[in-house]
């Protein structure tokens, strides 16, 4: 007698099973993602920018020449007031820290660059009095870079006090022949140099891209700090050669009483406005996934 159990030859047989050895399943690893930042530009095209920005300085120049004479003369008056009222110590941490806001001072002319691109004609009122799509969050990037800048100045009086002690300041004229003539000026020299370097190549980092995008896209402050950084990290060489040049052309400036900005300055704001399109490319404007923190309302 057979038994009902026999085994049905014609059944389908269950298909293998590739992890019946296994104790754990193969986890099979994830698909890379691409990165959305990097654009793989070759150094040189910092060069690039800066033809692109001097092109925009000589497509109605006069808007961007009083601009640059603007900050020609508010520079002036700045470092005119820290010698008459005895602030000259902070003269050259004054100066480097303009690398910090920089940016920010650089929004008209980043305004008119973005016109051109459409071929329509902006005055200089228009580019003083610029109103930033994401509103209020541009005064909030304003007051982190202000904070950035005392930040700087803070330290600054600080490695001056550590070399040199709580003395009062010797004045400008005896300065020089402490920082250059003496072993102790030598380590302020090296030391302030290392700190400065470090405030301005973070500042550099969040800043350059984080103004054009707040005056371009609705986001918050934060965000675009975020995201200036991230596209700089992401596009390494060439915003190196990018941070040289605007360092040099900075340096020229002061070289000549700072009446090399009238032209400096607009060339490199509307070169750095063509760096950020480069760089940003074509990441959708209102990219919820570009807001890492709030959307403004």
């Amino acid at each position: 007698m057979l038994s009902d159990h026999t085994e049905d030859k014609d059944a389908p047989q269950p298909p293998d099973n590739r992890h019946a050895d296994d104790r754990i399943p193969r986890i099979v690893p994830p698909l890379p993602l691409e990165n959305r930042r990097a654009r793989e530009l070759p150094w040189h095209t910092a060069f690039d920018w800066l033809r692109a920005g001097w092109s925009d300085l000589w497509h109605n120049p006069l808007p961007s020449l009083l601009y640059g004479f603007g900050v020609f003369v508010v520079s002036a008056l700045i470092v005119w007031a820290l010698f008459r009222f005895d602030y000259g110590y902070v003269l050259l941490p004054a100066l480097a820290g303009f690398m910090v806001i920089g940016p920010l001072i650089a929004n008209g002319l980043f305004e008119k660059s973005r016109r051109l691109e459409t071929d329509t004609a902006i005055g200089y009122i228009a580019m003083i009095f610029v109103k930033p799509r994401s509103g209020y969050q541009a005064l909030f990037m304003g007051v982190l870079l202000l904070c950035l800048f005392l930040l700087w100045m803070r330290a600054a009086v600080l490695i001056w006090a550590l070399f040199f002690g709580i003395v009062p300041f010797p004045g400008t004229d005896q300065i020089l022949q402490m920082l250059f003539l003496t072993p102790t000026g030598w380590a302020v020299l090296f030391v302030g140099s290392a700190v400065g370097a470090l405030f301005a190549a973070f500042s550099f980092a969040i800043s350059v891209f984080a103004v054009p995008m707040l005056l371009t896209e609705r986001t918050d402050a934060m965000s675009a700090l975020g995201n200036s950084m991230a596209m700089v990290w992401n596009n390494l060489p060439v915003m190196l050669v990018w941070g040289a040049i605007v360092l040099v052309l900075f340096i020229l400036s002061m070289l000549t009483g700072f009446l090399g900005l009238i032209l400096i300055f607009p060339l490199l704001g509307h070169a750095t406005w063509h760096a950020y399109r480069a760089i940003r490319g074509d990441i959708a404007p209102d990219d919820d996934a570009e807001c890492m923190f709030i959307r403004p309302a």
